[in-house]
């Protein structure tokens, strides 16, 4: 497989977000009218997908643009406070230095990243962000994203840390990593059945790589060899989905 670019999402997957974002939208629930979350309540949010969380909450729906676009408002004036999730920016970096093409497609705005990139020296590590509004999932940022690089979809690999992550790369016919520090639990990633699905951003570079001699590109002996070869960190801390 001809792995040319890995897009990464922002919130959750390359910035840790995930308590300023509680803590943004608990704030805002008595103006756009739905109720607080518990830190219980947030830990059963993880097993449940977006339109899930939606439903619980009660937001009215009418509300949800303009809570989203307050949510980013708001992240904007803690971004100087937020840090990158700890080793991300040791695998970006092995990653750039083997070749590949790195970026961020986000509904996050290009503003946000752009100025939490810069904040924490990671600015050199990325080619390109990509912005695009989305509710429910990310598939056409992804897809205009595409088509406006002219890229091949076999080309293009996203790591992301939400099960609509998972549901978009597949509507887009991109392969796709899952990784679990962000917002959704392992169990709930594991229930989309990612190409990969990692616990620690240093098993990036593993995935890559198996995923770039993948079973069209490489015939069942070689990649069950490939398999066995990974340490036994990887083994045991890398799921990897036979198809």
């Amino acid at each position: 497989m001809n792995i040319k670019v890995i897009v990464f999402d922002f919130d959750g997957t390359i910035a840790d977000t995930r308590d300023a974002i509680v803590e943004i939208t608990n704030r805002l629930s008595g103006e756009f009218g739905y109720k607080p979350v518990s830190p219980k309540e947030v830990s059963q949010l993880r097993d449940l997908n977006s339109k899930e969380i939606i439903r619980r909450s009660e937001i009215p729906l009418t509300k949800l643009p303009f809570l989203l676009r307050r949510l980013k408002l708001e992240l904007g004036q803690k971004l100087y406070k937020l840090q990158p999730v700890y080793g991300v920016a040791s695998a970006l970096a092995e990653l750039k230095g083997q070749g590949y093409q790195v970026g961020i497609v986000t509904s996050n705005s290009e503003e946000n990243v752009v100025t939490f990139l810069e904040n924490n020296q990671l600015s050199e590590l990325f080619d390109f962000i990509y912005s695009g509004s989305t509710l429910f999932g990310k598939n056409q940022v992804i897809n205009n994203f595409i088509k406006g690089n002219n890229l091949a979809s076999e080309a293009v690999v996203y790591v992301g840390d939400e099960t609509r992550d998972i549901e978009a790369a597949r509507k887009s016919k991109i392969k796709v990593v899952a990784v679990s520090w962000g917002f959704n639990s392992r169990d709930a990633l594991a229930q989309y059945r990612p190409d990969f699905l990692i616990d620690e951003p240093q098993n990036l570079v593993e995935a890559i790589a198996l995923l770039a001699s993948s079973p069209q590109a490489v015939p069942k002996k070689e990649k069950n060899r490939l398999i066995k070869t990974l340490s036994s960190y990887v083994r045991n801390r890398v799921t990897f989905w036979r198809s």
